[in-house]
């Protein structure tokens, strides 16, 4: 049976949010979606429907984004997401994720803050990147896939780790693209062992796949006309809204 009029009115601008930050602009607009659709459904239900939509929104992403990447990057914050998923797996009744969420706000804050301080104070931030650091990469490794299994929230932790390396644009959407279909691809095995995607969550995200593909397709190609310039003051804003939106999630 598919759902009625009021969740499709939510869900629409709720997967087209998505879609916008699953083509490369910025984790934001995606931590806006579960919430959303939970305005019609519960939050557990919303995460299960949005998970198969997700991948369908990464195939897209993965081929929009076929001929960009960052390989380094990649294997060395895959190992920390896979051990994040496992912890959110196995914790999953346990932990509350309104604490994983509270910590990562402050934390997000407090990392974009000093991006603009520096930035306002005219210290050009694009020619200080910061060097690979394996120990970090598997700590905001696994912070991201852990809060992407709970909430679906996994883009701060992976911009945390990444934005300071300041990468090409375009090898930096790639390697998000990337790293998040891996993570969504492990996640949809342990979704299925916990039986969260029964016959009515997956009509439901079924009949949403088409503003899914679309809004995608939008979100590339917005961003592949970005200029570094533009790009980084705007993931960093990004960001930051994504931050107030954990933390108001975590306290309400």
């Amino acid at each position: 049976m598919l759902p009625d009029f009021h969740f499709f009115l939510v869900a629409i601008p709720a997967v087209i949010l998505v879609g916008l930050s699953k083509g490369g602009l910025g984790g934001a607009l995606a931590l806006m979606g579960v919430p959303l659709m939970a305005l019609a459904v519960s939050p557990v239900q919303a995460a299960a429907i949005f998970l198969p939509i997700l991948i369908v929104m990464d195939l897209v992403a993965l081929w929009a984004w076929r001929h960009h990447n960052h390989r380094e990057t990649l294997l060395i914050l895959i190992p920390g997401a896979l051990i994040g998923v496992a912890v959110g797996w196995a914790t999953s009744a346990i932990i509350s994720a309104d604490t994983m969420r509270l910590v990562l706000a402050v934390v997000t804050i407090i990392f974009v803050a000093q991006y603009f301080y520096e930035f306002f104070a005219g210290r050009k931030i694009e020619v200080v990147a910061k060097p690979q650091n394996r120990v970090k990469a598997t700590i905001w490794g696994t912070f991201s896939g852990y809060c992407s299994f709970v909430a679906h929230a996994g883009g701060p932790p992976f911009q945390i780790y990444v934005m300071p390396l300041k990468l090409d644009p375009k090898s930096y959407t790639g390697l998000s693209v990337r790293f998040f279909a891996i993570v969504n691809a492990i996640k949809l095995v342990s979704y299925f062992a916990l039986e969260a995607l029964d016959t009515a969550n997956l009509m439901a995200a079924f009949t949403l796949l088409p503003v899914a593909i679309v809004s995608t397709m939008v979100g590339a190609r917005v961003v592949k006309y970005l200029k570094p310039a533009i790009f980084y003051p705007l993931m960093y804003s990004m960001v930051f809204l994504a931050a107030l939106k954990l933390l108001w999630d975590a306290l309400t």
